[in-house]
């Protein structure tokens, strides 16, 4: 696991001295900066994007404290196949579930997740997902929490790749957000996951620090332990749905300001790409398409592609992407390359 943090920060270190030199009045700098990206209308976009809003000379100038950025995460930073990096969390806390309170072995959806088949876990609708969520997400300290989560993500891996899920980051958006940063833009998390467990590791995964990421907020009562230590409890009691309008109104809620640049991936991140284009002056909203079913997977149901039950890029989002200006980033054309362990 150290080793895998020192690779990390050695990357991010690279990357981020690299991009220090990214002026705007330096082209060949800028293609330094964005290696993963093929010279294409999408690499393009973002450095234009780029130049003609920190240059001082520029009648789209903007001033640094202006500079937001924000990324949605699951399947915009990472993948999101075959689910959601936080759904897997939650479905593996099942058996430590149970442990503790010994009545739900025999009732669903518990049972069928206890019961490990695959097939049947996959069909579960959203309602029992979102039983499995409030019973593993809520009821500890957010201390004990932050423990749980910190050491299931040093461990688990990816049933694919069999690599943890931190380093199944895209590498072309970790050099978007470290080439924004070297231009004096602020990067933001605005993601439908959970903002408690997307803070363990948004930091040393993306270098985006937890007070920089907007998410689906929970509940907490504040009290003490046995000891009289003030302590936070996480309660199933929903603040704040991320998802779709919830985003424009988590950016308003945490950040403050309108983003004058937006990433995402399929419907839920709709609002607030619209939101960002709405602003006055150069603004930049781009949207991944997953095409590339043999470096990562295929799925929209944009452009002829497999329909999804999570992660959706329709038709209709596509065509108001064309139509509104949004750069949609096609995996297999604009990536050279997708994950950094690839040879």
């Amino acid at each position: 696991m150290f080793t895998r943090m020192l690779n990390a920060a050695v990357f991010a270190i690279a990357i981020a001295t690299l991009c220090a030199g990214c002026t705007t009045g330096n082209p060949s700098m800028a293609r330094e900066a964005l290696p993963s990206w093929k010279d294409g209308p999408a690499r393009q976009a973002i450095v234009q994007f780029v130049q003609k809003t920190t240059d001082k000379s520029s009648p789209q100038y903007v001033p640094e404290p202006e500079r937001i950025a924000t990324f949605d995460q699951d399947g915009t930073t990472w993948v999101e196949k075959p689910e959601v990096t936080q759904i897997m969390y939650c479905l593996e806390r099942v058996p430590a579930l149970v442990k503790q309170k010994p009545e739900l072995k025999d009732v669903e959806p518990f049972k069928t997740v206890l019961s490990g088949n695959r097939e049947a876990i996959a069909k579960l609708p959203m309602k029992d997902l979102e039983e499995i969520l409030a019973a593993t997400l809520t009821g500890m300290t957010t201390d004990e929490f932050q423990a749980q989560v910190k050491q299931w993500i040093a461990t688990a891996k990816d049933p694919r790749w069999h690599k943890p899920y931190t380093e199944l980051t895209y590498l072309p958006m970790l050099e978007v957000m470290n080439y924004l940063r070297a231009n004096g833009y602020k990067v933001y998390f605005v993601t439908g996951g959970g903002q408690d467990f997307v803070r363990v590791y948004s930091e040393k995964t993306y270098g985006i620090a937890p007070e920089q990421v907007v998410g689906s907020m929970g509940g907490t009562q504040f009290g003490y332990d046995k000891d009289g230590k003030p302590i936070l409890t996480k309660e199933p009691r929903l603040l704040l749905n991320d998802d779709k309008a919830g985003k424009p109104e988590g950016i308003h809620l945490m950040i403050g300001r309108r983003p004058h640049a937006a990433f995402g991936n399929s419907t839920g991140d709709k609002e607030m790409l619209e939101y960002t284009k709405a602003g006055a002056g150069a603004r930049l909203a781009m949207i991944v398409l997953h095409d590339d079913a043999r470096r990562e997977y295929a799925y929209g149901p944009a452009q002829g592609l497999p329909d999804t039950k999570m992660g959706a890029f329709t038709q209709a989002l596509y065509d108001q992407a064309q139509k509104q200006g949004w750069i949609v980033i096609s995996m297999k054309n604009d990536w050279k390359q997708i994950f950094a362990f690839e040879k």
